[in-house]
Order: structure tokens, then C-alpha cells, then sequence
């Protein structure tokens, strides 16, 4: 498991947001941003993983630890992407061509 706890970014102002303003990106927790293919972290206060997918929840690209003030992180063929706490894509030894799956929580 990437996040139990993952907010989704779907609109125009919640895409363009993203984390900007949070010091923090706790444990277990992330965003999903759909649709994107690419982040800045021009802002940012903290390093984050990145994760990028495609249409069939392929990942297409890796960031582990993406420091704050990068110009450009993405993929083109990429449809959504998961920001995450530094240290998710080591510990869940996620690479390229692995499978991901979105599951929301009801109840």
C-alpha cells in the first residue's frame, strides 16, 4: 500500500494547489492529481516521491525525494500522479511497469 489515506485533485484550482502551502506530508498519506502529467515544485516547503501513471495504472515514472524548487518532474504518457511522503517508493520498492490501483474508501 502507497497511502490509506490519499486526497484526489480532479479540479482546475485543486490540481493547480496541489501541497503548496502544508509544511508536511504525513505518513501514510498523499494526493492524487488526475489529470497530470507533470508537477513543478517551485514553493514547495518539503521533498515528496512522485509516482506517475498511465490510463491502465502502469507506472511510467519515478522521483524519490523530488526537492523542493524543481522545475519540472513528469511523463508524457502519464495520466495521473501520486504525491507522496520521501521514503514511499524505497520502502515499497515501487519501480517502473508495476501496477497501481486506486481503491476508494467507503462507509
Amino acid at each position: 500500500m502507497l497511502a490509506d489515506q490519499c486526497e484526489v485533485a480532479r479540479t482546475f484550482l485543486s490540481r493547480g494547489c496541489g501541497l503548496l502551502g502544508r509544511s508536511t506530508l504525513p505518513a501514510g498519506s498523499g494526493l492524487l492529481i488526475e489529470p497530470c502529467s507533470s508537477i513543478h515544485m517551485l514553493f514547495m516547503r518539503f521533498p515528496i516521491d512522485a509516482i506517475f501513471v498511465d490510463r491502465q495504472g502502469q507506472v511510467v515514472a519515478l522521483y524519490p525525494s523530488l526537492p523542493p524548487w524543481r522545475l519540472y518532474a513528469g511523463h508524457r504518457r502519464a495520466r495521473y500522479v501520486l504525491e507522496l511522503p520521501v521514503g514511499v517508493i524505497a520502502a515499497t520498492q515501487t519501480t517502473i511497469g508495476d501496477r497501481i490501483a486506486v481503491q476508494p474508501v467507503t462507509g
